[in-house]
This record gives structure tokens, C-alpha cells and sequence, in this order.
């Protein structure tokens, strides 16, 4: 038998998802041709596919080095840099395949998909828009010029796009998922619910899909509807203007700080103003994890969330807890004893703890995991002294009690800078 079935029967059962078998097959051609740089790069999405991202990287790099000139293989070492969380070098190599077959909608496709990876919606609606020239009817790029027309903005245009995609292709869950979030954006989340459904019905390892299913059904609370759209907002914005936003909110608050001690007759007015920022502030830390909580407690949301997600909302839910069965303690103790101190350590060990789940996993949740535990260990020193010891006011022990909370505090409030940073990193693979 030539080796030439092989790479065919490879092919086929590519399209099938049936990658491990189309291994198996591309190994059988290449040992009869191993210069064959469209079966490397074959290989290349195979391995890509079955998590295996090192061997398919080497493979994508054999093929172009075979046939630089071969655009699929360029194609073939684009997608597997983008599955590495290397959005800047799939740039480079999708460029090359598309200067090597400018026509080829797949190839702008890709490229939409990086640029909307790199957060540039611009240019990933621009790439999605150059694929749709050469075929109008494209999925790929229909359902990617979508999701950049919603990043800008431009929601109205993105719902069109994606109600004449699925009049083309109503079985495809990616366009589905995409009108969920459409009509999210657009605050109806009842009929996301009903796109967000047919998604998983059609494609139940759709994440894009389960996810957006677990923010309709927390939509359906006002408070966190508010939010949503908050989250939404401030997903589209660049990371200097999240920045922006977030350290522009704190000098503000000291500023009106400043004010009411300056100007004490202003206190009254500037106070509830300082409050609302706070009280909106650690929201949007706990928002998330507590509706999660919520859903996590109902017989059908629960379904919903994925693992980190239950985690998450269980850890943040025993801090939760405690926090509030210790200010209840202080309150029926006449809001004297000890109790207060664990009410605060609790409640404010929360935001950490929910940030360890918000970030990637690797380095970064590492990274927040290990400044979590420094905190509890602080807020724990505190709580057991004040607690368990009870010293008086003026002793060694109530000084280091008093200092274990102080780091404590200053530890909590540093490490919500610090996770903003380490939620915007997405480790390489």
C-alpha cells in the first residue's frame, strides 16, 4: 500500500475530531515520506488537539522549515502559538501564511482570532471583514466580526451578523453562544438563556457557552445585573484604561478624604459618597464568587459552574460564613468581646481568596495562592489572640496581636493591586 491513503484517511478523521487515531495514520505516511510538510503540519493540529504542545510546535516548525513557502504550514504553526498563549508570535506566523494565499478565509479567520486575543478589536473585526470578502458566508469570521462588533460597541450590527449566520447554520454552537452574549450585553438575559441552552445542547464542551449560561442565570438577580454590565464595560477597554479606572477610583476617595478632614462641615456629604465607592469596590471582587455561591446552593444552578467556579464559591463561602456568625456573636454580646475581630479578618479574607480562582492557572494563581495563605496566616494570628488569649491591652502579646492584624490589613488592601496584575497575565503553555 502507498503511503498516500494514510495522509487521506488522516485527513478525514481530522474533520471527525478523531485526533488521536489521525496520529497514528500521519505517523504511517511520514515514515514513507518524511519530507511531507503538509502531513507535519497535519500533524501539527493533531498533536495541538490532543494537548501535546511541545511535539506540535516541533512539528508545525519542521513543516515551514520543509516548505516556507507552504501556507498551511505557517496556518499550522499559528494555531498551535495560539493555543501556547503566544498571541504575538501567531501573529507573526499567520501573517506569513496569508502572504503566501491572501484568499483563504480560514486564514483571516485565525487571524481575527488572535487580534481579538490580543484585546486589538479593531483589528480583529478588520481580519475577520478581509475572510468575509473572500467568502461572505464564513462562520468563522461571521461569528469573530460579532464578537469584535459587541467589544466596540457596535451591539446592533453584531446581533445582525449573527441572526444571518444561524438563518445559514443553525446547528453551530459557536453562533449560538455568541447571540447569548449579544443579548447579554443588550441586558436580556432570558433570551441568552434560551441561545445559551441551544449552544450546550448542540456542543456540551462549549465553555464560551457554560459560561456565559452561569452570568444569565446570575442576571436574573438586579444587583448582580448591575454589575454584569460593569464587568461587560470594563472588559472592553484596554488594560492602561482598567488601570485607569481603577487607580483614578482610589485617589478620588483619598481626595475627598483630604476634603472632609479639611472642610469637617462637608464630612456628612462626602462620607455616604466614600462609602457607596468602598461598598462598590469590594463588589466587584465578591460579586462573582458570591452569586456563584448562590447558584452552587440551587439543585439545577450548581450544574452550571464549573469546578474552579465551585471552588471557588466554597472558600468564599466559608469565609463568608464565619465572618457572619462572628458579627452575629459580637452583636448578642452586647457588640462587646473579641468577636469583632474575627467578623473583620474573615470577611476581608474573602477578597483574596476569591481573586486565588480569578486568576489563570500556573504561575499567577500560584502567585495569589501564596499571598493568600501569607494573609490568612496574619489574620489567623490576630484572630487567635484576640480570641483564644484575650491579653490585656497593655502586654507583649496584645501588641503582636495588634500588628498581626495591622499587616493583615495593609497585606488585603496591597493584594487587590496586586491580583489586578496577576488576573491580566495568561501563562504561556
Amino acid at each position: 500500500m502507498t503511503p498516500e491513503p494514510h495522509l487521506q484517511r488522516a485527513l478525514l478523521l481530522q474533520q471527525q475530531d478523531r485526533h488521536a487515531q489521525a496520529e497514528t495514520e500521519l505517523r504511517k505516511h511520514l515514515a514513507g515520506d518524511p519530507r511531507d510538510a503538509v502531513a507535519h503540519a497535519s500533524m501539527a493540529l493533531s498533536l495541538a488537539a490532543l494537548d501535546r504542545l511541545d511535539e506540535a510546535e516541533a512539528a508545525a516548525r519542521e513543516a515551514a522549515g520543509i516548505a516556507p513557502d507552504l501556507a498551511f504550514a505557517w496556518y499550522a504553526l499559528a494555531q498551535v502559538l495560539s493555543d501556547r498563549n503566544r498571541p504575538d508570535d501567531a501573529a507573526g506566523a499567520i501573517a506569513e501564511a496569508i502572504r503566501h494565499d491572501p484568499g483563504d478565509a480560514d486564514y483571516q479567520g485565525v487571524r481575527a482570532g488572535i487580534e481579538f486575543q490580543r484585546r486589538r478589536w479593531a483589528d480583529a473585526l478588520a481580519a475577520a471583514e478581509a475572510g468575509l470578502a473572500s467568502d461572505p458566508e464564513h462562520v468563522g469570521c461571521n461569528n469573530l466580526r460579532a464578537m469584535a462588533l459587541v467589544k466596540l460597541g457596535r451591539k446592533s450590527e453584531a446581533g445582525t451578523t449573527l441572526d444571518a449566520t444561524l438563518s445559514r447554520a443553525p446547528d453551530n454552537s459557536l453562533s449560538h453562544a455568541n447571540k447569548g452574549w449579544t443579548l447579554l450585553e443588550q441586558g436580556d438575559h432570558r433570551q441568552a438563556m434560551t441561545h445559551f441552552r441551544e449552544s450546550l445542547r448542540l456542543d456540551p464542551s462549549n465553555d464560551w457557552a457554560r459560561q456565559g449560561l452561569v452570568e444569565a442565570l446570575k442576571s436574573g438577580n438586579p444587583v448582580y445585573a448591575v454589575m454584569l454590565r460593569y464587568f461587560l464595560w470594563m472588559d472592553k477597554l484596554s488594560e492602561q484604561a482598567r488601570w485607569g479606572i481603577l487607580v483614578g477610583g482610589y485617589v478620588g476617595s483619598r481626595m475627598l478624604g483630604s476634603v472632609a478632614s479639611s472642610h469637617p462641615e462637608w464630612a456628612p456629604w462626602i462620607l455616604p459618597v466614600r462609602i457607596a465607592y468602598i461598598a462598590f469596590a469590594l463588589l466587584t471582587w465578591l460579586a462573582q464568587p458570591l452569586f456563584n455561591l448562590l447558584l452552587f446552593l440551587h439543585p439545577v444552578g450548581r450544574h452550571a459552574l464549573d469546578a474552579t467556579q465551585r471552588r471557588q464559591a466554597g472558600a468564599v463561602g466559608v469565609c463568608a460564613g464565619v465572618a457572619l456568625a462572628s458579627l452575629v456573636t459580637w452583636m448578642v454580646s452586647g457588640f462587646t468581646g473579641p468577636f469583632l475581630t474575627p467578623a473583620l479578618v474573615f470577611g476581608l479574607l474573602a477578597v483574596p481568596v476569591a481573586a486565588v480562582f480569578a486568576c489563570q492557572p500556573g504561575w499567577p494563581r500560584l502567585t495569589m495562592s501564596a499571598i493568600a495563605l501569607v494573609l490568612a496566616a496574619a489574620g489567623l494570628t490576630a484572630v487567635a489572640i484576640a480570641v483564644l488569649v484575650r491579653p490585656d491591652p497593655k502586654t507583649e502579646m496584645a501588641t503582636l496581636g495588634s500588628l498581626a492584624l495591622s499587616l493583615f490589613l495593609l497585606g488585603t488592601f496591597l493584594s487587590q493591586w496586586i491580583a489586578n496584575l496577576l488576573m491580566s497575565r495568561t501563562p504561556q503553555r
